[in-house]
């Protein structure tokens, strides 16, 4: 993990990274005429950046031209995942940032220290080349240590969330992923409550018992907690994660190539989660926060459940499995019907649901479908863009529930292939009697190459959104309060 420091002043010998805004931009006297003729040349040019090397050390200046805004924000974020690969290849262990304005700079360093992840567990020998950058330091006063460390926190429950969806499941199974909870919550200071298959079946929750009957490792069902004394909300947030730890698809069978072959990953809703509570208890928010991962492998054996079966859920719902490979949702539906006993505010599940979202919009955004009224989704959007985990929202009309219905059971598990996304959602929605939203990260969570700041593998994609979007909830019940 990079660490973040601050110094008064650059020193001659420092890496140095410049953030000046272009329209303002005035000789540097420290500069030699070269240099300053350098910037000026990229700035007529238009260029984000320019790399000042003397040979001793490097300096880099980042041209600001726009106002500050989301896309001001995301253009750091890539200019610092330059500057991290420039310095890992010309060995430097430390960076320092100067620059005119905060939010500038916090962007860019957050794009570095994301751009400097490594997942390195399973080299030997030679092949284990780590990064040699290891420092930031911020020059002035213009960041606080309140900043510094908010910061430190975002950087690291998204590598815990990155960690997660990169472990094998050779290692990472259902009772795996438990411990790894509890191991996170005796760090950051969540409590965490782990339902073993016993109690999971004294409490019949058919769908997570259904998608389990093919593996030999037993499922779980954890509850994570985070309950402050000055917790501003009454009812709590609670968030769901799809924990499949592995998806073979079941008898339904997934293909190798480009499928089954990264289904590892299946279980990256459950790593939000995880991140998420790691953030909120490290940064001792003042919110009770809830998360519930429902987890099992999804697995081929001698008892696999199979198309055609009919499943009585943890709600009494009885549902007509039409596809084993349609898992997730079935899962996440016992833990959505628990949720309902919390009586919460607010309801958000992660998951990596369906490759109709993929096939909708790409690696590029997020399924976004819920119930939530328009001021929260309007918060969670803004939150969307400010983090560039962007959202796109599609209806939950009752056309799609109409695709569900079951000659013999209450509903069945699967829709048409044409909007899956929505008929999965609307599967979800059965479960809920409360504000919901569901985000579907099939195309977000995992990348087959790195892609500027977020690395080959999982991106921890959804842990920056919602520690953007509960310190919004925040703002917004200290401002209730204030007018009461």
């Amino acid at each position: 993990m990079i660490t973040f420091k601050t110094k008064n002043k650059l020193n001659l010998t420092d890496q140095q990274v410049l953030i000046i805004e272009a329209k303002n931009h005035q000789t540097i006297a420290s500069f030699s005429e070269s240099q300053n003729n350098g910037i000026q040349n990229a700035i007529e040019n238009k260029k984000s950046t320019i790399v000042l090397n003397d040979g001793s050390n490097i300096i880099v200046v980042v041209l600001v031209y726009d106002d500050l805004n989301w896309k001001t924000l995301e253009i750091m974020r890539k200019s610092g995942s330059e500057i991290c690969k420039l310095m890992n290849d010309n060995h430097k262990e430390s960076v320092a940032i100067a620059s005119f304005n905060d939010k500038l700079s916090l962007s860019l360093v957050e794009g570095i220290a994301l751009s400097n992840y490594q997942f390195l567990k399973y080299k030997t020998g030679k092949k284990i080349k780590h990064n040699s950058l290891k420092e930031i330091c911020f020059i002035g006063k213009l960041i606080t240590d309140h900043q510094i460390n908010q910061l430190k926190v975002i950087i690291e429950s998204t590598y815990i969330a990155r960690d997660l969806v990169n472990e094998p499941q050779s290692f990472l199974n259902a009772l795996q992923l438990s411990e790894e909870f509890k191991s996170i919550g005796k760090k950051s200071g969540f409590k965490v409550d782990v339902w073993s298959e016993p109690k999971i079946s004294a409490q019949k929750m058919g769908g997570l018992l259904a998608v389990n009957k093919g593996s030999k490792i037993p499922p779980t069902f954890s509850i994570l907690e985070h309950h402050p004394k000055n917790a501003k909300n009454k009812k709590p947030i609670v968030l769901v994660g799809k924990g499949i730890v592995y998806d073979t698809g079941g008898l339904s069978l997934k293909p190798t190539p480009q499928s089954m072959d990264f289904m590892k990953c299946d279980m990256a809703g459950s790593a939000v989660v995880a991140g998420v509570m790691n953030a909120v208890a490290e940064l001792n928010l003042p919110l009770h926060v809830v998360g519930l991962v429902p987890a099992t492998d999804n697995w081929i054996g001698e008892n696999s459940y199979a198309p055609g079966d009919v499943i009585t859920m943890y709600s009494g719902t009885t549902v007509e499995v039409m596809n084993t490979d349609a898992e997730g949702r079935l899962v996440l539906a016992d833990a959505l019907h628990y949720a309902k006993k919390l009586k919460p505010e607010l309801v958000i599940d992660f998951a990596t649901l369906t490759g109709a979202a993929v096939r909708a919009i790409g690696p590029y955004a997020s399924a976004l479908m819920g119930t939530a009224d328009d001021k929260v989704k309007s918060n969670l959007f803004e939150s969307s863009y400010e983090v560039y985990e962007r959202l796109i929202e599609f209806p939950l009309w009752d056309d799609y529930a109409d695709e569900l219905k079951s000659e013999i059971a209450d509903m069945t598990n699967l829709g048409k292939g044409e909007g899956g996304q929505i008929s999965a959602a609307k599967f979800l929605e059965h479960f809920t009697d409360y504000p919901w939203l569901h985000i579907d990260i099939a195309g977000t969570a995992f990348n087959h190459a790195a892609k500027t700041y977020n690395p080959h593998g999982g991106t921890g994609v959804g842990v920056r959104l919602m520690i953007n979007f509960l310190f919004k909830q925040i703002d917004a019940l200290t401002k209730k309060t204030i007018k009461k």
